[in-house]
């Protein structure tokens, strides 16, 4: 190898090696300033008991529960319809594929619309025109929406990952279009969905803007899914913002907040590798 050659690929593994460490170091570097401020205060109270003085005692019991509620909303209506899009995208747009670049399109330009607007538009339309009012309903339907983008794009993603041949295999066994996609290729793009499901779940736990104007920021026990909830993020966002002397329960609330993301994403990487290991025979 010559000199120059040697350079430049010493050069780049160097820079490659530095980013990654820097990457590393800043997110162990934020692990630990939030670990560091809030352990201290996350306790079992601290996770069943109700927020006093403002938040700056108490704990985050009700907020659980709302976020709790806000998040179930959010999948039942995103994973339906967000795996249907997809199927349409992945297998039912070849004979029309104007219809498929048009939903394309507008899903790319979804996922980069800001929170504002989106909670701007769940509040005219769920909150007024609907009637629901600012809730936890609300709420979850605008994440919702937030969430379809990255949902529909890694499962159609997974659904265009598996190999034709299986889908050819099945039709020769006399399967139907639709059996072959809910019993061989559904199940093989399970770990896509998966993917999808976590990232919505990621940016659903992390919004904030949207949620001030459809699900409110009352930090009390909701009885009903019509009832307003403060969700984690909101609840931090108003602690840190809002309230003097709110920083260290600020960052417990946050602590809670990574080790719930944390917790998704083991349980999600476990989920792949069961649906891996049942479906290694068709891979």
């Amino acid at each position: 190898m010559s000199r120059p050659r040697r350079f430049v690929t010493l050069s780049f593994g160097f820079i490659a090696w530095g980013s990654a460490v820097l990457v590393m170091g800043l997110f162990v570097a934020l692990l630990w300033d939030v670990f560091a401020q809030g352990m201290p205060l996350v306790s079992w109270d601290f996770l069943t008991t109700f927020p006093q003085d403002g938040g700056r005692g108490g704990g985050i019991g009700p907020i659980l529960i709302s976020t709790a509620g806000i998040l179930l909303v959010c999948l039942a209506v995103s994973i339906p319809l967000g795996v249907a899009t997809a199927m349409l995208l992945a297998e039912f747009t070849t004979e029309n594929p104007r219809l498929g670049r048009w939903v394309s399109r507008s899903l790319d330009v979804l996922a980069g619309v800001p929170s504002v607007v989106f909670g701007l538009f769940g509040n005219a339309l769920f909150c007024r025109s609907l009637g629901l009012g600012v809730s936890i309903l609300s709420g979850g339907l605008t994440l919702a929406c937030m969430v379809l983008p990255f949902l529909i794009r890694a499962t159609e993603e997974g659904l265009r990952s598996v190999s034709h041949s299986h889908r050819l295999a099945a039709a020769a066994l006399g399967f139907s279009k639709m059996s072959t996609l809910f019993s061989v290729v559904l199940p093989l793009a399970a770990p896509g969905v998966i993917v999808g499901v976590v990232l919505g779940l990621g940016r659903a736990l992390a919004e904030t803007a949207a949620l001030l104007f459809t699900s409110g920021y009352v930090p009390r026990l909701p009885t009903s899914f019509l009832d307003s909830g403060r969700m984690l993020s909101v609840h931090i966002y108003d602690l840190a913002m809002n309230v003097p002397g709110g920083n260290r329960p600020a960052y417990a609330s946050a602590l809670v907040l990574v080790g719930l993301l944390l917790l998704i994403n083991m349980a999600a990487n476990g989920l792949m590798s069961y649906f891996l290991r049942r479906h290694i025979t068709f891979l």
